[in-house]
């Protein structure tokens, strides 16, 4: 070996080339590709079993309100009869829940309220991530 061919091997930096960083970055970026809908996916399911398990505490707290008042809230005094007692209510022994920050689903609205409800004594629903009813109409979680 002559000395150049010495000093070329002999001084070889151990790091990597840009060919072998290209190659890990498509890796990484493939592996991002492949990930992002299932974890998409799986946020999306969990804000709505967010939504039916706070649907079915604002229920809960509902029945309370009727239990004391003896009917539900109208459409009028809304969900806030749970927090604070509505004018004119006798035996109101609330508050009903524990909400600091308002009646608002995961995506940020607030639910939807009404009594008499369409297909009960109360409806309490969330349209869901788009905010509007699906194609058949109706909302994405309901207590119905």
């Amino acid at each position: 070996m002559t000395a150049t061919t010495m000093n070329r091997v002999g001084t070889r930096d151990g790091g990597y080339t840009l060919m072998e960083l290209l190659v890990v970055l498509a890796i990484l970026g493939l592996l991002t590709a492949i990930s992002v809908p299932y974890v998409m996916r799986y946020l999306d399911s969990a804000k709505v079993r967010t939504a039916q398990t706070e649907i079915a505490n604002i229920s809960a707290g509902l029945d309370l309100f009727k239990f004391d008042v003896g009917r539900y809230p109208t459409t009028q005094e809304g969900l806030n009869a749970l927090l604070a007692a509505p004018a004119g209510t006798d035996n109101w022994n609330g508050p009903y829940m524990k909400k600091k920050n308002g009646f608002k689903d995961p995506w940020g609205r607030l639910y939807y309220y009404a009594s008499p409800g369409v297909h009960g004594e109360f409806d309490l629903y969330s349209y869901g991530s788009k905010g509007k009813p699906g194609p058949n109409g109706k909302p994405e979680v309901a207590n119905w």
